[in-house]
């Protein structure tokens, strides 16, 4: 058994696991589970450059996170950074900031290797299942961008692609410096479009139509587990590895596009660091749906933070 600590920093979230690693039996036992959104990716697709509030942001949610990782006593830690601080100019502040807080250099992973922690994770627990068909198709929908993976036990191909509930909502939803509230029709076939532009990239390396099970990860695909569920306040147990079908995913995705922030914000499941960028994260959730053909979602609670943490392992 070993005590790791995994921070996974993306572009809407930074979220720690510290946690007992079971190799033999495969398990991973909580000890600390935590997530805050600190928007690191604000601004990014425009600018090209974090911006020093989301920085500071970050950076606060790190100084909580190290006063955690010591009170565990975890005696390994792994800092990853994903689509914002890949994309950024500026990226040498953030791993400065992060190394004089943590003590770890943030690793600025590829795509690639976002994909393969995110198949781990969400899979691991799934080996052996009965109710489980392989091969999987596993997506992971992020802030700032989208990693789809087909695995069998292990990853056969994977693609990361730009498009994530933040990048899509700066770069379709937002008027003058606010979200649309709702958005026009125009607004939401222009982020159609470009997610099915994305999806074809995705189709050139990953065989998308050949999965036979659709697990999905990250904040937009469990928030909309759990308005699917009517769930009277976020519950990771009962979201963990429920089951949305298609058709319910779609009604859900057209009353959040349909809606007001003050109707999405009075969802008692919604984190409100999420109001804003659900739903267009539903809708990357729904596009993929529809491309793949799958009438349902796996949702998984597991995911990136699980695979990081397993690599310490």
């Amino acid at each position: 058994m070993t005590r790791v600590a995994a921070i996974d920093c993306g572009t809407n979230s930074i979220r720690l696991l510290v946690a007992d690693a079971d190799p033999a039996t495969g398990t991973l036992r909580d000890l600390d589970r935590r997530m805050t959104i600190v928007r690191l990716g604000q601004g990014v697709d425009r600018t090209g450059r974090l911006a020093p509030e989301a920085l500071e942001r970050t950076f606060a949610a790190c100084r909580e996170y190290a006063e955690a990782v010591k009170a565990h006593g975890a005696e390994r830690l792994r800092f990853v950074a994903t689509s914002a601080s890949r994309d950024a100019e500026n990226r040498d502040d953030f791993v400065r900031g992060v190394l004089d807080i943590l003590g770890v250099e943030p690793e600025v992973i590829s795509g690639d290797q976002e994909a393969e922690f995110s198949f781990t994770g969400a899979t691991k627990e799934l080996t052996g299942r009965a109710d489980i068909d392989r091969p999987c198709l596993v997506v992971d929908i992020g802030g700032g961008s989208t990693e789809f993976v087909v695995g069998d036990d292990h990853v056969r191909a994977a693609r990361s692609v730009d498009v994530g509930c933040v990048r899509m909502t700066e770069r379709h939803l937002v008027r003058d410096g606010a979200v649309t509230d709702p958005p026009t029709e125009a607004q939401v076939a222009a982020m159609r479009a470009d997610i099915e532009a994305a999806l074809d990239l995705a189709e050139q390396t990953v065989p998308l139509r050949e999965a036979r099970t659709l697990v999905g990860l990250a904040g937009s695909v469990t928030t909309v587990s759990a308005i699917a569920q009517e769930l009277p306040e976020y519950d990771s147990a009962a979201i963990h590895h429920s089951r949305v079908s298609r058709d319910r995913v779609r009604e859900i995705t057209d009353w959040l596009l349909r809606s007001t922030h003050a109707e999405r914000a009075a969802v008692p499941s919604m984190h409100p660091g999420r109001v804003d960028v659900i739903a267009a994260g539903a809708l990357v959730l729904l596009s993929i749906m529809e491309r793949t053909g799958a009438q349902e979602v796996v949702v998984s609670e597991h995911d990136i933070l699980d695979g990081i943490a397993w690599s310490l392992a």
